[in-house]
């Protein structure tokens, strides 16, 4: 299961009520991402929940794809975001703590480490996949990114 399957609305049936609609719990489940990416109701949402849920929809739905937001483009740049944050240094506590404050979604800190764990495994994959292809300057480069994740 990929890690934007377990990536959570806060407060998501707070939200339900203020847009007088159901939305599902995850963040990027389809009717999810039709109602962020349509914009409609949101007017009604307060201040400061509307600018959290534009700025996720302008960071992460915002791609030229015929299918937006079912073009896969929103999961890859969240994931993209999430390995940014664990190259600032950030743990599974304070990724989950920096995405409720950023955009007010939330995983548990256990699913955040699996997907952390999951990609350094990747990343070892990928860097003996260089070495027996006798690329050492890719090589390198997913060693250094494999290190930035590890720390």
């Amino acid at each position: 299961m990929a890690i934007t399957d377990k990536i959570y609305v806060k407060n998501h049936r707070q939200l339900s009520s203020q847009l007088e609609t159901n939305i599902p719990k995850g963040a990027f489940k389809g009717a999810t991402l039709d109602l962020l990416f349509q914009g409609e109701g949101l007017e009604k949402l307060d201040d400061a929940t509307r600018e959290r849920v534009l700025d996720f929809s302008s960071d992460f739905l915002d791609c030229d794809c015929d299918n937006n937001p079912y073009c896969g483009c929103p999961e890859r740049k969240f994931v993209r975001y999430l390995l940014e944050l664990r190259a600032q240094g950030l743990g599974p506590d304070a990724i989950v703590d920096v995405m409720t404050d950023d955009y007010m979604v939330y995983a548990y800190p256990g699913d955040v480490l699996s997907f952390l764990d999951d990609a350094v495994r990747t990343l070892e994959a990928a860097e003996g996949l260089a070495r027996v292809d006798g690329e050492g300057d890719k090589q390198e480069q997913i060693r250094q990114a494999k290190r930035n994740l590890e720390r």
